[in-house]
């Protein structure tokens, strides 16, 4: 039976917003601290580490985020540890993020012109001086955009989470979707949450790779 959206409803796509925007930024910082490691172990000068970090990388781009959710809730049951949706979720997301923010931002040091690194090596600095102070924030600057871009991608990522039965926004949702009998105008509300989002970090990721390419 068709029933009108009430307060109540909205209120509990608030609700699965809230999760999703904290969710997301679990997920992007988490996978910012794993991912810089990624990226260190990528320009390593040791050929294993390299190894060890691209396969690392290969894992979680080359496979969908859907079935790493999965693996993660499911799987590890079977070697008996029982995690709930919300420490599952906060994992996978975590996972996913470092394996992409990692490659962002091994580009980002590789773009770094050579000469400085070979400078700063010339002038004595250590190794952990050269990236602190000369090639990470020139690498992070030049990354920036695509950095932003990913996030936007990764607040979209959370609506898959549901699968191992976290409520956010899409799921909040459904749920009101089936009491409602009115999926037209629930998912029109959970897209419009959705854009509200994502759109000022899409045109900030626009504009922040339009002054790069000016070099500004």
């Amino acid at each position: 039976m068709v029933r009108e959206i009430t307060p109540n409803d909205i209120w509990i796509l608030l609700e699965g917003l809230k999760w999703t925007i904290l969710l997301s930024a679990i997920a992007f910082a988490g996978g910012g601290v794993v991912g810089l490691v990624v990226a260190l172990l990528r320009t390593s000068p040791s050929k294993v580490l390299r190894t060890i970090s691209y396969l690392y990388i290969e894992l979680f781009q080359g496979t969908p985020l859907l079935m790493q959710l999965f693996v993660i809730y499911y799987g590890v049951a079977l070697v008996g540890l029982d995690v709930n949706a919300w420490v599952a979720a906060a994992i996978g997301l975590t996972a996913h993020a470092s394996a992409f923010l990692g490659e962002i931002w091994r580009g980002g040091i590789e773009a770094v012109p050579r000469g400085q690194t070979e400078a700063a090596c010339a002038l004595g600095l250590s190794y952990r001086h050269r990236m602190l102070d000369i090639v990470l924030p020139q690498a992070f600057r030049i990354s920036l955009p695509a950095t932003v871009g990913f996030l936007v991608g990764l607040i979209k990522g959370t609506s898959l989470v549901a699968i191992v039965g976290f409520t956010e926004l899409t799921r909040a949702g459904q749920i009101i979707s089936n009491n409602t009998f009115q999926p037209l105008i629930v998912f029109g509300l959970v897209g419009a949450m959705y854009f509200a989002l994502c759109w000022p970090l899409s045109v900030l990721s626009d504009r922040l790779e339009k002054r790069m390419s000016m070099g500004a």
